[in-house]
């Protein structure tokens, strides 16, 4: 039914093949086919090669680039379906055959004369043909002849090419010739059809060797640490550079070594742990770096840090209260000649307490003259609440649980 909708003859392909060898490649090869049967085609080597442009082909298939184009050609070839060859002196334009013999005519050659593609009505075919031919192809039965879809046999073995062409990627023809039964077994339970066994086993040989060296290779390299380790150029290297001084990375050694050693683990990347470890411990020093947790005596002039200042305020202490009570808490330490490693912790515990005596005094007061009805007791119960977030150390002690 014409429509406005499709203003140019549509192109035809096999259901059945673009379900066993894809949808792209049953449209290249039909118009590959199409390219054969409208125009004469040259019989050579017992195959009919027909001369095809790569521009021919980029009007044929405008929804495709001519990368894709590529793509689905060598997808193709490697099924065994098409044949191709170049052009003598031209890097644009390829011969094209079916994967199929033919009778070799007398003359050798047929027509010589190109023809630009364009979508030809069938009818328009039929009146170039000369001779009895078919006036159409029927594609089931050309490929299930030879070298078409067919399901693996019992008996089926590789052919030598394909041995060949695992041999260049050191495969031995031991290991691929052992994966045969499973590969036959496989493809029989499935009971699917394909042009090219032979290609098929080779990409199967191919990713099942890549495995068994990835699972040999993490088995094999996998090694206990032993006394005289010691990290490789490459990894002091990455340390380096990512600024690890390298007697960090030296003093580090002995105490990695001798972890790993009483455990007795066996890992195929002792640099690697080695590196994950340095970082870490490094992190770790700067994290702690200039904090000197050594008990010492207060100095005579010693005063907060702001960040002790910053801590009162949110506690909504009066920090000029605070300032007041510095002199009279230096001294009390300089005489009792105590020693400490954060002497702002105990300024904090100190001005916390004190402050929490100076809210109880007038709880106390009022308490005494009975004015607990008055609205002042609405200011008591705040107090109290600010006296018990003042002397609330349950933070103290999960820090020591933990």
């Amino acid at each position: 039914m014409a429509s406005r909708l499709v203003p140019e003859r549509p192109l035809f392909f096999s259901p059945t093949l673009a379900a066993t060898i894809g949808l792209e490649e049953a449209i290249l090869l039909q118009v590959l086919l199409d390219f054969s049967a409208c125009r004469a085609a040259q019989v050579r080597d017992c195959y009919r090669w027909v001369e095809v442009a790569d521009r021919d082909l980029e009007t044929a298939m405008p929804f495709w680039k001519l990368a894709d184009i590529r793509r689905v050609e060598t997808s193709l070839y490697n099924l065994g379906m098409i044949l191709r060859r170049p052009v003598d002196g031209r890097r644009d334009c390829y011969q094209y055959a079916l994967n199929e013999k033919v009778a070799e005519p007398e003359s050798g050659v047929t027509a010589t004369r190109p023809e630009e593609i364009r979508p030809v009505p069938r009818e328009s075919l039929d009146a170039r043909r000369t001779g009895p031919e078919p006036a159409a192809i029927d594609q089931a039965s050309v490929f299930r002849q030879a070298g078409g879809a067919s399901l693996i046999t019992p008996d089926w073995q590789p052919g030598e090419e394909w041995l060949v062409q695992c041999r260049q990627h050191n495969i031995p023809d031991q290991f691929s010739l052992s994966l045969v039964p499973e590969f036959i077994g496989y493809w029989r339970d499935r009971g699917q059809a394909q042009f090219s066994w032979g290609n098929k086993f080779y990409k199967h040989v191919l990713r099942s060797w890549r495995e068994e060296q990835s699972r040999q290779g993490s088995h094999e390299t996998a090694t206990a640490m032993h006394r005289d380790w010691q990290p490789s150029a490459d990894a002091v290297e990455i340390l380096e550079i990512a600024g690890i001084p390298e007697q960090f990375i030296e003093d580090a050694i002995p105490e990695f070594v001798m972890y790993w050693r009483e455990r007795g683990v066996r890992i195929s990347a002792w640099n690697t742990k080695f590196i994950e470890h340095i970082r870490r411990q490094w992190d770790k020093y700067n994290a702690s770096f200039g904090h000197d947790d050594t008990p010492r005596p207060i100095p005579s002039d010693w005063q907060p840090s702001p960040a002790c200042f910053e801590i009162l305020q949110l506690a909504e202490i009066d920090l000029d209260y605070a300032r007041s009570r510095i002199p009279e808490f230096v001294l009390y330490w300089r005489d009792s000649q105590q020693a400490r490693a954060s002497w702002n912790t105990v300024f904090l515990q100190f001005i916390k307490q004190d402050w929490a005596r100076r809210l109880q005094a007038p709880l106390e007061v009022e308490s005494a003259h009975g004015n607990h009805q008055s609205p002042a007791g609405e200011s008591r119960h705040s107090v109290e609440e600010k006296l018990r977030q003042l002397t609330d150390r349950s933070w103290a002690e999960n820090a020591r649980r933990w």
